[in-house]
């Protein structure tokens, strides 16, 4: 059943999507290796640089310890996808926090999976009722960034479980690990029970941002239908020394 869902999406539209997310974080590390080098070049006052983390990057405060950004946003070119600004570092903490999901909507968090992101591997998935699975000490909305790559969050419809079977639940609750970008390939016992009707949604697109504001250290996101997402990224300051674990900053 899962291969023929994936035959179903892999169409011409998902290399175009894996093509402009790479281009998508273009653009930000061009930005930030201009910036560098014009801060050791023009006698300003060069910024102050955390390890991994530009404190003078925009929407940026420090809290607790941690250095919190908002800096994210919604590329025009993809319009369902939110990327953080700069690319995520090791060590940071990406806070996101799912204030309202509809009950047919998933929440997904990708990070390339091969070099040209041909490929992507889920990092983490909503449903309405919460986290799908949680790694950082149990905590649902923090995810710790072993490693830098490429990410994005993306809201995903899918056909409703309810009625499924007896054993099946209100939601999904197993995916694929791996499939191209933003799609989304429920598995388990609930995704063999409705082979037929992830068929007919297979090509379904993401659903499209409406708005994106920055609330102090938040940006907040909202996509059409009125699902609200709450996110931000954390890294250690220079010289701190917290006494929580990583991925467990205090707020």
């Amino acid at each position: 059943m899962t291969m023929q869902l994936k035959a179903m999406c892999r169409v011409g539209g998902l290399a175009v999507g894996a093509a402009v997310l790479m281009m998508a974080a273009a653009p930000v590390a061009a930005i930030a290796q201009d910036t560098a080098a014009k801060s050791t070049t023009s006698g300003a006052p060069p910024s102050t640089d955390l390890p991994r983390v530009t404190v003078t990057a925009p929407y940026t405060t420090i809290h607790g310890g941690y250095v919190i950004s908002s800096d994210f946003r919604v590329d025009p070119r993809m319009p369902s996808v939110v990327f953080p600004a700069q690319a995520l570092q090791q060590d940071d903490i990406l806070s996101i926090r799912p204030v309202h999901l509809n009950p047919d909507e998933y929440l997904v968090l990708q990070e390339c999976a091969q070099a040209d992101c041909a490929q992507a591997a889920n990092v983490r998935v909503w449903s309405s009722a919460g986290a799908v699975n949680t790694y950082v000490g149990g905590n649902a909305e923090r995810i710790w960034i072993k490693h830098e790559n490429k990410y994005f969050i993306f809201l995903k419809r899918l056909p409703l479980v309810t009625g499924a079977c007896a054993e099946c639940g209100d939601s999904f609750t197993s995916f694929e690990p791996v499939s191209p970008p933003m799609t989304l390939y429920p598995s388990g016992q609930a995704a063999r029970m409705m082979q037929a009707k992830l068929a007919e949604h297979a090509d379904d697109p993401a659903i499209p941002v409406v708005s994106q504001t920055h609330e102090e250290s938040e940006y907040v996101v909202r996509f059409e239908g009125g699902s609200t997402v709450r996110i931000k990224r954390m890294h250690a300051a220079s010289g701190s020394a917290p006494d929580q674990a990583p991925g467990v900053p205090a707020t």
